[in-house]
């Protein structure tokens, strides 16, 4: 970048205000009000700015639908279905699990294992979807060991937001950065291009909650509203929460007796949610089932009435070892809440008449009947209209209690099932992607082709594959792209660039740089980041035209600093994790800023001094 270059824009006239640059002013201002005090849906924002462009002929029909066919949303809509796959086959379930065991109780262990696994899948999968695969994690951790979540769940969702900066499909402000550079004749970047960017960030964020997370995180613990459903119902019926796994050996006198006949229900108020041999789990047996040598029970209940029955029929505890407690985890199995609605074949009938255990897989644990509590034995109370019912199974067979016309299920949930059996199909695809990409072919096609592998290979079907698809995402860049082609078109982006130029023509070109990222930092504090880089791509090329430099990296540092949303909940990752860390803005004010000065400090020294 010449200094004298920029000196020259201060003896320019001001460029002709044309009435085609005035309506692209006035359609890139009410768009901005409306994504900034979000007036309405930002993708509807997005439409009606299309349709805008075209109604007042800034724009010819094809132009104004030339986001539909645009390499980013074709790319944007790919990575979601490849990280649904990668999601369905469960390997982001065990990967999780895998590093919380391996951080185990330090906090600086966990904030830092955890940030850097977060920040690393979030630059190959949506950024909000790493960050929401650790949430769930992230608390239990932090209820077993008394860390405070918001000490733990802030840093995860700014590693989230950084590691989208670690490759060019990390986010969707660099996706739509290519397909800006080539509607303007410019080489698009590979997939890498960002990456030392990205992993420098990535490591300052770490680095950052490492040395002064104690003094820049808050200490709270998360109120109600950072609650789960099952949480709160455990809470609110004081219902045992602990699943123990109870060895059966060969001197054990419970051999050939049947749950009954043990006096499980009546005698130890303990409930039977399972027995297990080798792979084999049965949920829910019937009572008749008789029990044998070398099972494992899964039981619920009080920890004292589980070690009375543990002592008096010499069952050893294996809960340590883990067996089948995969089976047993909230996002398999856990409470619900139904009632017995009037015309249930129930109605009149007790649960061992029903045969509710034989029919759905599932365990009563508490009856309301007649508006009192019945805890331990209630298998032959009859059940009457209106009666409550508490069970605890696995979730995909709650939903067909939910299906069924006998019973109203109060309790949401959902039915997650993991096809484990397509996990290298599914990494096949993720990697084949990803090598088309480094070998030189276009993003855009190099991860469609992975999208449709995941099809072909029976990792999703193809009405998995559009469910994947956040369309409201999709909507937004294909209705905001239009404006950057508008800007360019009118002559509005270098307008704008020339009266921002004039500000910093008689500084020191690192200023100009500095612009830049200030610029995009605030644009992505009140509006979308792909909002953001749509209306900055335009004013920062016209900017490097004017100063004769290349205006590739400058582009590249706008949709950097895009993600330069740390100051307020505004970003989606950070909004998510507001309520389960039960964050106030003034915890993003205090945490962020520092974070969004070292962000700025590092982009414009690495672009300054080695890109640009």
């Amino acid at each position: 970048m010449a200094h004298e270059a920029l000196k020259e824009i201060g003896n320019e006239n001001n460029r002709e205000m044309e009435p085609d640059i005035i309506i692209a002013l006035i359609i890139l201002s009410v768009t901005i009000i409306m994504l900034v005090f979000e007036v309405v849906r930002i993708d509807i924002v997005a439409i009606a700015c299309m349709l805008a462009l075209g109604w007042t002929g800034i724009l010819t029909p094809q132009e104004m639908f030339s986001g539909f066919s645009s390499n980013a949303v074709i790319a944007m809509l790919s990575v979601m279905i490849l990280g649904r796959g990668i999601v369905h086959t469960g390997i982001m379930d065990e990967f999780s699990k895998f590093i919380i065991k391996k951080a185990g109780t330090n906090q600086r262990n966990l904030v830092g294992l955890l940030s850097a696994s977060t920040g690393v899948l979030s630059g190959l999968i949506q950024n909000i979807g790493a960050a929401a695969l650790f949430l769930p994690g992230v608390i239990k951790v932090s209820r077993r060991t008394k860390i405070p979540a918001s000490s733990l769940i802030m840093p995860i969702g700014f590693a989230a937001i950084l590691g989208g900066t670690l490759t060019m499909v990390g986010s969707g402000q660099l996706i739509l950065v290519n397909d800006l550079l080539r509607n303007e004749g410019h080489d698009a970047y590979n997939l890498f291009s960002v990456t030392p960017v990205g992993i420098v960030l990535l490591l300052s964020g770490i680095v950052y909650f490492l040395l002064l997370g104690s003094k820049v995180l808050p200490k709270k613990e998360i109120g109600e509203t950072g609650k789960t459903e099952q949480e709160r119902l455990v809470e609110k019926l004081n219902l045992p929460d602990s699943v123990k796994f109870l060895s059966i050996d060969q001197n054990s006198p419970l051999i050939d007796k049947t749950p009954e006949q043990a006096g499980l229900w009546d005698k130890y108020h303990v409930n039977l949610l399972g027995i297990g041999k080798g792979d084999e789990v049965v949920y829910a047996p019937w009572r008749e089932t008789k029990l044998a040598e070398g099972q494992i029970l899964a039981v619920l209940g009080s920890a004292g009435n589980i070690e009375r029955f543990s002592k008096d029929y010499k069952l050893e505890d294996v809960s340590g070892s883990r067996y089948f407690s995969d089976d047993f985890n909230p996002n398999v199995s856990g409470f619900a809440e139904i009632i017995i609605p009037p015309g249930s074949e129930l109605t009149g009938k007790s649960i061992r008449e029903y045969s509710l255990r034989k029919r759905y897989a599932v365990e009563p644990v508490i009856l309301f009947n007649k508006g009192e509590r019945v805890d331990g034995d209630f298998s032959d109370v009859e059940i009457r209209p209106g009666d409550s019912l508490i069970i605890y199974g696995r979730w995909d067979n709650v939903k067909g209690l939910k299906e069924s016309t006998d019973f109203v299920v109060l309790t949401g949930f959902d039915v997650d099932k993991k096809e484990k059996s397509k996990t290298w199909p599914a990494i096949g695809c993720f990697v084949f992607a990803i090598i088309l990409a480094m070998a030189g072919f276009p993003i855009s096609m190099a991860f469609l082709t992975g999208a449709v592998c995941m099809v072909f290979t029976r990792v999703l079907n193809i009405g998995e594959a559009y469910e994947a698809i956040d369309w409201k995402v999709v909507f937004l860049l294909a209705g905001l792209i239009p404006l950057g082609v508008a800007m360019q078109n009118t002559g509005a982006a270098m307008f704008l660039a020339e009266s921002v130029m004039k500000v910093v023509v008689d500084l020191h070109p690192v200023y100009f740089v500095l612009m830049v990222g200030v610029l995009s930092t605030v644009f992505s504090l009140f509006m979308s980041n792909v909002g953001a880089i749509v209306v900055l791509a335009p004013l920062v090329m016209g900017m490097a035209g004017i100063a004769d430099i290349d205006p590739r990296p400058l582009v590249l540092m706008a949709a950097v600093c895009a993600s330069n949303s740390f100051i307020l909940p505004t970003h989606q990752v950070n909004a998510f994790l507001m309520s389960s860390g039960g964050y106030r803005n003034a915890d993003y004010i205090k945490a962020g800023s520092g974070m969004t000065i070292i962000f700025l400090v590092i982009t414009v020294i690495m672009f300054y001094f080695f890109i640009i």
